[in-house]
């Protein structure tokens, strides 16, 4: 079963997030800031696919993706922001950590489980070749 990691502080939207992929089928890991998110992280060098929240107490999505990609088992595994958060500035520092794919807010579990299907779909691809 594929792993996910979500990082988010909001109790409410990773009660969202974990009935969304635990629904397609996904196993889900929760970190409550970007702190935990790195520590869950190093403890679980088998996710596949973090989705990240922006704002969040303690260290920011965008530092905690940084972060993360510099931690071996991590350096190809793909990450989506979840944020409100669209200005340009942003989404180029995201880019810049290694965030692939924007999913705002409010969650549509739809469109993030046709967009995660197709990351893990590409990511599958870039890892056999």
């Amino acid at each position: 079963m594929t792993k996910i990691l979500i990082i988010d502080d909001s109790e409410t939207l990773r009660i969202q997030l974990r009935s969304a992929l635990e629904g397609d089928g996904y196993d889900v890991i929760e970190a409550i800031d970007g702190v935990d998110g790195l520590n869950k992280a190093k403890e679980n060098p088998e996710v596949k696919l973090l989705i990240i929240d922006f704002n969040m107490p303690n260290m920011d999505g965008i530092t905690m993706a940084r972060k993360v990609k510099e931690l071996p088992d991590f350096a190809k595994v793909p990450m989506m922001m979840l944020t409100t958060e669209i200005s340009r500035d942003i989404k180029a520092a995201g880019r810049e950590a290694g965030i692939i794919a924007w999913v705002g807010k409010p969650l549509m579990a739809e469109s993030l489980l046709t967009a995660i299907h197709k990351i893990l779909e590409k990511y599958a691809l870039v890892q056999s070749n």
